[in-house]
């Protein structure tokens, strides 16, 4: 089973519309894939158009928000056929807390120690990372393998790129399989020149991880409001191609 994070430190480069698309991508081609949503904004399920009552905090407590147990097949939506999710929102604040309190030698590897399916039952385990850095961070980066990286084409990009390699690398500390194996360009737009200049930068520093760009396209931000993949919403759109050529990339990358 591969093990991804979508991570970045800074927000609003598209790390969940990369994490549904990847993960239904990967899904229609027949793979099993478990996407766990690990913001407290909850946006997963709404760009999957479900609405699940449960989610990671009750898989990982194994308590609902009253304190009643709950089984962990029972936390689990089924989202698409092959794709299932691990829902997010706002009882991720509680779950940090209940991390937080958990003794100190065994508290960042919690999710990785929970997180182990039956042999077989999965083939991706993919994370929609927030921005930031606190415990839940590091127990994604302890439970992941490999790290895709949105970097938005605009703005201040390579900051935040500079910012999250801080908490990357005091990650691969304590976990020492961790990898950086891609580097995504979004929102390209080939009408400005700062979108360019970022690419070619991105191009030069990072060689072997530079994936094809996802190029601006406003396919991509309406097809949530549907509560579809952008596959579902427009087959046809730059968006779907720019996405169907990541998951090929990724489907056929050497496995850990």
């Amino acid at each position: 089973m591969r093990k991804i994070a979508v991570a970045m430190a800074k927000g609003g480069v598209g790390k969940t519309t990369t994490a549904v698309n990847l993960a239904h991508g990967l899904a229609m081609q027949g793979n099993r894939v478990l996407l766990v949503d690990c913001d407290t904004q909850g946006q997963t399920a709404k760009f999957l158009g479900i609405a699940p009552s449960q989610g990671l905090y009750e898989f990982i407590t194994g308590k609902d928000a009253r304190g009643r147990p709950v089984k962990r097949q029972e936390t689990i939506a089924a989202a698409r056929e092959n794709l299932w999710l691990l829902n997010g929102g706002i009882g991720l604040v509680e779950l940090k807390h209940w991390l937080g309190e958990q003794p100190r030698e065994v508290r960042q590897r919690v999710l990785a120690q929970a997180l182990v399916p039956r042999d077989g039952a999965l083939d991706y385990l993919i994370f929609d990372c927030a921005p930031g850095w606190d415990v839940l961070s590091v127990n994604i980066l302890m439970a992941a393998s490999e790290v895709l990286c949105p970097v938005a084409l605009q703005g201040p990009a390579l900051e935040g790129l500079k910012t999250f390699f801080g908490y990357l690398m005091s990650a691969q500390r304590l976990n020492a399989a961790l990898e950086l194996k891609y580097i995504l360009p979004t929102m390209y737009d080939r009408r400005t020149r700062q979108s360019a200049i970022i690419h070619r930068k991105l191009q030069k520093l990072f060689r072997k991880q530079i994936c094809d760009p996802i190029r601006y396209n406003v396919r991509l931000s309406e097809a949530p409001t549907r509560g579809q993949s952008i596959f579902e919403y427009r087959q046809k759109a730059a968006g779907a191609a720019d996405y169907a050529r990541l998951v090929g990339r990724i489907a056929n990358g050497k496995r850990p």
